[in-house]
């Protein structure tokens, strides 16, 4: 069975219609009249019932996006954390080699 597009990316008025029709005529035969996977059905009506039509929407691309956002500024602040201990064990290699330095000439 091949899927058209539209069948892949529905609209959250479309899965609200969907599920409208699959209450009246049952879910079996509503969702052969569309096209759709009970399970996909279920799923939908879930969300709906949840959070109404807009938890029909379409978030796939959503979560992406925030994920790398997310992702983008752990990274940054990774990056800052890395440099701030080499900047501290570069000041700290400096302080011992003074450090020697005194002690060298003391014990001289």
């Amino acid at each position: 069975m091949e899927l058209k597009r539209n069948q892949l990316t529905r609209s959250k008025e479309k899965k609200e219609r969907i599920i409208k029709d699959c209450q009246r005529l049952g879910v079996v035969a509503g969702c052969r009249k569309h096209g759709v996977a009970p399970q996909s059905y279920y799923c939908w009506l879930d969300k709906y019932e949840a959070n109404g039509i807009d938890g029909l929407e379409d978030r796939r691309g959503k979560n992406q996006a925030s994920l790398v956002k997310k992702l983008e500024k752990e990274i940054r602040l990774l990056k800052e954390i890395v440099a701030e201990k080499e900047m501290e064990s570069k000041m700290k290699d400096e302080l011992l080699k003074k450090k020697f330095a005194q002690m060298n000439q003391k014990n001289k």
